[in-house]
């Protein structure tokens, strides 16, 4: 039986929780447009994807990532 206290976190962090929001956010802004036929607002869309990546590898390295000094528990 494992050790819950064992287990990585599963990048539950504020750092995570920041980059998926907004990675999820230009996904569906993307397919929204794609499907209404808004290129511009589909590019928008894709682009906020690696934005989000920017975002939660910034707030890691502030340490609100995973075992962060800031992230405020041990996960």
């Amino acid at each position: 039986m494992t050790n819950i206290t064992d287990e990585p976190g599963h990048g539950s962090s504020p750092a995570a929780w920041a980059a998926v929001v907004i990675m999820l956010i230009g996904v569906a802004i993307a397919t929204a447009s794609l499907f209404l036929d808004v290129i511009p607002l589909v590019w928008l869309g894709a682009a906020l994807i690696p934005v989000g990546l920017i975002v939660g590898g910034i707030l890691k390295a502030v340490g609100l990532g995973v075992g962060g000094h800031r992230s405020g528990g041990s996960h």
